[in-house]
């Protein structure tokens, strides 16, 4: 069977730097920092009191008041940027055959504040039951693909993949694969996480994972930097329009690049930590530039997973020198959640964004935050330390790694007929 070419025809964005792609490319790289003390609760009594939110969103701008009621953040938060790039990428689902169309989509938790809520309330309570009817629906991770068809009609391929902060990776990937073996003519696909409430932020200082740097929350995420402290927690979601090759010019679509590949494996290692030696990172990469048929001198730009932790930016780093050898040292790097926080499972869908432009565009966008060299990072790979840099981009690698040792990576280059 004859693999079918697969191209990205629209996207849409949610983020801590704007609510646009527009908004967000233009943060990126202008080296914007979206942190800033914590607005979605009193965080008085956390360890970690800022965040990368979201800002100046309102879900009735896409939905009524009453629909806006019956799901969790993260799904309005999935339809505002699908919204976008449905627009983007001038899809008239009524010309279209919608039975070849689906949704997959990533997120990593879902509907925590849904769960947190409804906990709550119970807990104020007897003991007698007193659940929102919409409590469990609401919650779940697949509701998101599930109210996108709906909203739209479509009735092909429709699912969540969730493998923590793989998880719109992981969604890609798949959506990539069901199109290019014929499954379907187009997918959106992306991810989405609304997690800054107090259960996501009080988890994860549980867990000393998160930057307690409360007194300059602009400068926590430091990705590669010596005095790096844990990640920042960020929201929003991120959406792509895939279509077949064929598909898209056959309806005339504009085309921002082609997915080339993608690799997925396990760390078989830890639940939360990466392997020391990036094993599971190197083996993903590796999978996914062989998946486009390229070499590592072929990849110009790496948009690395790079949280800020201590030992997870040293994994990647060593992962990325190990595997491209004296090729790593032409590439540019660099970590765009030194100024988005860390999105989790959205993570991989607004990074993906970003790749995908700084195809387009031919610029890498910065890692900021940059004051002190790590000496157990080699410091002559190119991380794009605080100021974005023009070159030509013809390929771009996407990588994401999660809790319980997912890791994905996908590739996505220049189109050229």
């Amino acid at each position: 069977m004859e693999l079918k070419r697969v191209v990205v025809t629209g996207l849409g964005a949610l983020t801590p730097l704007g609510n646009t792609v527009s908004s967000y490319w233009e943060g990126l790289i202008n080296g914007v920092s979206g942190a800033a003390p914590i607005t979605h609760f009193d965080a008085s009594k956390f360890k970690t009191q800022f965040a990368c939110e979201v800002k100046g969103f309102d879900p009735h701008d896409f939905m009524d008041r009453k629909e806006a009621r019956k799901v969790d953040p993260f799904v309005q938060y999935a339809i505002a940027s699908t919204d976008e790039a449905v627009k983007d990428a001038g899809l008239e689902f009524e010309k279209l055959d919608t039975n070849r169309i689906g949704v997959i989509w990533g997120s990593g938790i879902g509907g925590l504040k849904t769960f947190l809520d409804e906990v709550v309330n119970y807990a104020k309570g007897d003991g007698t039951p007193r659940f929102n009817p919409f409590f469990i629906p609401k919650m779940l991770v697949d509701i998101a693909p599930g109210h996108i068809s709906m909203r739209h009609g479509l009735r092909g391929p429709n699912f969540s993949a969730v493998s923590a902060c793989a998880s719109s990776t992981n969604a890609m990937i798949d959506a990539f694969n069901y199109i290019r073996m014929g499954v379907a003519d187009c997918i959106i696909t992306g991810g989405s996480e609304a997690t800054i409430n107090e259960a996501g932020i009080g988890g994860f200082n549980a867990m000393h994972a998160l930057s307690t740097r409360n007194d300059d929350p602009t400068t926590a995420s430091r990705p590669f930097d010596k005095d790096r402290d844990g990640f920042v927690s960020g929201e929003g979601s991120g959406a792509i329009i895939l279509e077949s090759l064929e598909h898209a010019l056959a309806r005339g679509a504009k085309i921002y690049a082609e997915v080339a590949g993608g690799g997925m494996s396990a760390d078989a290692f830890h639940v939360t930590a990466s392997h020391p030696e990036g094993l599971g990172a190197k083996l993903a990469m590796s999978k996914a530039i062989g998946d486009a048929n390229m070499t590592y001198a072929d990849v110009d730009y790496i948009n690395v997973h790079g949280t800020s932790t201590p030992v997870g930016d040293i994994s990647e780093s060593r992962a990325i020198r190990d595997l491209f050898g004296e090729d790593a040292y032409n590439l540019n790097i660099s970590s765009t959640k030194s100024m988005t926080g860390h999105l989790l499972g959205a993570a991989g869908a607004i990074e993906a964004i970003a790749s995908i432009l700084s195809v387009k565009n031919d610029i890498v966008p910065p890692t900021i935050n940059h004051f002190t060299d790590d000496q157990e990072i080699d410091n002559k790979l190119n991380f794009t330390f605080n100021t974005a840099q023009k070159r030509v981009v013809n390929a771009a690698l996407s990588n994401t790694f999660g809790f319980g040792g997912h890791n994905a990576s996908v590739v996505v280059k220049k189109y050229r007929s």
